[in-house]
């Protein structure tokens, strides 16, 4: 059985960055998924990269099949914009090892519906002065700011990310990420260790 590892972390963690250098390390032969939104795509997102993007019918669509995995909705001041999980393929565990980035609801949500012996938890911090800097610095990059909505993201991390909540979902290692190289460093060769281990479990089961 293959694991899916879903990287987490409040904004400007930087699990996104994260995410990407994982997803491209050939040596981890880790297949991505691509989750779906319904916010507007952002100057130098794709397509089917960061997210399929989709609108409010395209949401309603998936979850009338029933093909919602995990799903959260964000109501800001450009509107309701949704995040989702769709069951459309692309997660197999019995095909191989994943990786998801995602929220920590979310992660709870695929736990829930894939079991622990499937989900790995990745959870990267930044400590709140130096994440607030660095999501000021993005927001400055794009063509269109949106300072509004970058405050309420940070302010709402506080309650979505709880030590309360993260207790719920069974996280006991987190990485912090003050120097980048270092903090993938950690986490490449933690989730190497548990395809390794698993691989050996699987193999004095046959």
């Amino acid at each position: 059985m293959g694991k899916l590892f879903c990287v987490m972390g409040k904004s400007a963690s930087g699990k996104d960055t994260i995410f990407k250098r994982l997803a491209a390390d050939a040596s981890l032969g880790l297949r991505t998924v691509v989750p779906y939104t319904t916010r507007p795509i952002r100057e130098g997102e794709h397509e089917g990269v960061e997210y399929h993007f989709t609108d409010e019918a395209g949401y309603q669509a998936w979850k009338a099949a029933g093909k919602i995995i995990e799903a959260r909705a964000y109501h800001t001041v450009h509107g309701l914009w949704r995040y989702f999980t769709a069951d459309d393929g692309q997660i197999c565990p019995d095909q191989g090892n994943f990786i998801v980035i995602g929220t920590l609801e979310a992660y709870r949500q695929m736990l829930n519906f894939f079991g622990p012996e499937v989900m790995v938890p990745v959870y990267v911090e930044v400590e709140d002065g130096l994440r607030l800097s660095r999501a000021l610095l993005r927001e400055r990059t794009q063509p269109v700011p949106k300072y509004a909505e970058m405050c309420r993201r940070f302010l709402a991390d506080c309650e979505d990310f709880s030590e309360e909540k993260i207790k719920d979902c069974y996280i006991t290692k987190r990485y912090d990420n003050i120097e980048l190289e270092q903090c993938l460093g950690q986490i490449r060769a933690d989730i190497l260790d548990r395809i390794k281990t698993d691989t050996i479990h699987e193999y004095g089961r046959s």
